[in-house]
């Protein structure tokens, strides 16, 4: 198998010169051609080869090999944010413009360029995710430290206890063998003056290091819950991120409570990158995002579901779905401005919308396609109607 860079590289066939007397010329061409281009062909009545590999075979490979990498950077991006929900984001967005700089007018150099890319992005994302789990490590070491030095401590305090009552209980014993009574008195009063001290003392500890411990573990649980926060937005757009909305979703169908899913992209949003740049892009969808977290109740759960794509959780039946999804169109289609590589730029944004309610039974993938499903048919009526009235 050769990568899209030698295929670039490799010479075009040459067609085989017709007249009789040049044949030995013919035969060494042949033999220097790829051996896809060698073999005979058999020309039907459309003028093409009849086993596929005609004229027309390297203009149609290269197109589908370029998409077929296109589609391996983008699952190359869904691992990462798997793998590292905090750092997978920015990996996958870098992925995706990587993939999307391979145009029409594909050369060797984008494509070198690109694969250069795609290295220096996977060694950076792989450096910054291992450090970020050896924080992680270390974090979860400290608590564990803090868990054994409270120990350590409980047990000193009850080794010196334990030690101060052996004293007393001695002392006791000695008692027996006093036949005065105010040495008798004396000495039990000395014994429990001692106790008492002794017990204080283990209580005054105790409560020290509980609130040593307690205090320290709330400063570990506090950084840990930072940490969970981040892990569960989008950095981008700062909405929920797609895990945290699927395991919303799975907490939901567990629940047995009636609720809908849809799903939000924004109508021809590669034009933006393409026209007008990936930060005016990454503004068109923060944007979109914020004027979503405001149409939307605090019930609802919004989440980006991955690229321009966005996914919303209403506790729900259908009808009243319904309505908040036609609030939420007429609210977040409309006019935006951003900051286009030639300076301001107005757009006019439209967002094709699918949804579905939860049937007894349906798997949350099968919820999720036909919400997905839907949104395409939708996609679709709206081209339909856009080329009519264009007539």
């Amino acid at each position: 198998m050769i990568s899209i860079k030698q295929y670039l590289e490799q010479p075009l066939a040459e067609q085989p010169p017709e007249p009789a007397q040049q044949e030995p010329e013919r035969i060494e061409q042949v033999q220097q051609q790829p051996a896809w281009a060698a073999q005979p062909q058999k020309t039907g009545s459309n003028g093409r080869g009849e086993n596929g590999r005609g004229e027309e075979e390297p203009r149609l490979l290269l197109p589908m090999a370029v998409a077929a990498y296109r589609s391996a950077l983008v699952e190359m991006g869904n691992c990462g944010l798997d793998a590292c929900p905090v750092l997978g984001e920015e990996l996958k967005q870098g992925l995706l413009k990587l993939g999307e700089g391979l145009g029409a007018e594909i050369s060797s150099k984008a494509v070198e360029k690109t694969e250069t890319g795609v290295r220096e992005q996977l060694q950076t994302w792989g450096r910054r995710t291992a450090q970020h789990y050896r924080q992680k490590t270390s974090e979860v070491k400290g608590i564990l430290l803090v868990m054994a030095r409270a120990t350590e401590s409980v047990g000193e305090r009850d080794e010196r206890c334990a030690q101060q009552i052996t004293e007393v209980t001695t002392r006791l014993r000695g008692i027996a063998n006093l036949e005065d009574l105010t040495e008798i008195r004396g000495a039990i009063e000395k014994s429990v003056s001692d106790l008492k001290t002794s017990i204080d003392r283990m209580a005054a500890e105790g409560k020290a290091a509980l609130d040593q411990l307690k205090s320290q573990v709330s400063t570990y649980q506090t950084r840990l819950e930072e940490a969970e926060e981040i892990a569960s937005r989008d950095r981008l757009t700062g909405l929920r991120s797609r895990l945290w909305v699927e395991s919303q979703i799975e907490q939901s169908l567990h629940a047995g409570a009636p609720f809908c899913i849809a799903i939000i992209d924004i109508d021809k949003f590669k034009r933006v990158n393409d026209e007008h740049g990936h930060l005016a892009g990454d503004e068109l969808l923060k944007k979109f995002a914020a004027k979503m977290r405001s149409v939307c109740r605090a019930t609802d759960t919004i989440g980006r579901w991955g690229g321009d794509e966005f996914i919303l959780l209403l506790h729900c039946r259908i009808i009243e779905a319904q309505t908040q999804i036609d609030r939420l169109r007429e609210w977040v289609c409309g006019n935006y401005t951003v900051q286009g590589s030639s300076g301001s730029q107005k757009l006019r944004v439209s967002a094709s919308i699918g949804f579905a309610e939860r049937q007894p039974g349906e798997t949350v993938k099968r919820l999720i396609d036909r919400a997905d499903a839907e949104m395409y048919r939708d996609k679709a009526a709206s081209k339909a109607i856009k080329s009519i009235s264009a007539r």
